[in-house]
């Protein structure tokens, strides 16, 4: 068995592990209080022989989290019929995925941002390999892809004390190249991370 074809199989069990965690967990929400609402989907494929998820960096004209790097996602917008919905739409809108592409394995857990104050729901979802992105350049700088294995054999994350409105608070960091994944999209992978630690016999466990 080739590199490839090793790599391939290896992605393909990841993937089933992620099918398999998410069909026997329930999510936990944070309710709205006075939060809009709003959804990302972080979508996985495989690259390279690999399990990978998609990032992208925010351009600095956008009202918020400007210059971030982000999974696709946004404010639901009235018309969507759920914030499934939401994900979909801002995933298509941002990198061109067409939502019926998408196969929908769940959702995570409900995260509240600071600045913006939206409560976000991240969608977990498999599009077909060597997708043809189509990033909007009026959203987006750069397509980042972001290897799902070794982010489960080390601890690559790390936590830094900021200061915000004169208090201290605790903010997540990774690096991914030149790039650094931080806030909101550092937290969401995080957890995404330790779900997939959690099955017995997982790799880097």
């Amino acid at each position: 068995m080739d590199d490839r074809v090793r790599g391939d199989v290896a992605a393909g069990a990841l993937l089933a592990r992620v099918r398999r965690l998410l069909a026997n967990r329930t999510p936990r929400t944070v309710p709205d209080g006075d939060r809009r609402r709003a959804a990302v989907l972080l979508p996985l494929y495989v690259r390279d022989g690999a399990l990978h998820v998609l990032c992208t960096q925010r351009t600095e004209d956008l009202p918020h989290h400007k210059g971030q790097v982000a999974f696709p996602g946004g404010g639901r917008d009235p018309g969507d019929a759920d914030l499934l919905a939401t994900a979909l739409r801002e995933a298509e809108e941002e990198v061109g995925i067409a939502p019926r592409e998408v196969e929908v394995l769940g959702t995570l857990d409900d995260e509240a941002t600071v600045g913006s104050r939206f409560i976000v729901t991240p969608v977990v979802g498999v599009i077909p390999c060597s997708y043809p992105f189509r990033p909007n350049p009026a959203e987006i700088v750069e397509l980042l892809h972001v290897p799902i294995e070794p982010l489960l054999e080390s601890n690559g994350f790390r936590e830094e004390t900021r200061e915000r409105d004169g208090t201290a608070v605790r903010v997540l960091f990774l690096d991914h190249g030149p790039h650094v994944i931080w806030g909101l999209t550092a937290r969401i992978l995080k957890g995404f991370i330790e779900l997939l630690r959690s099955e017995p016999g997982r790799p880097g466990g």
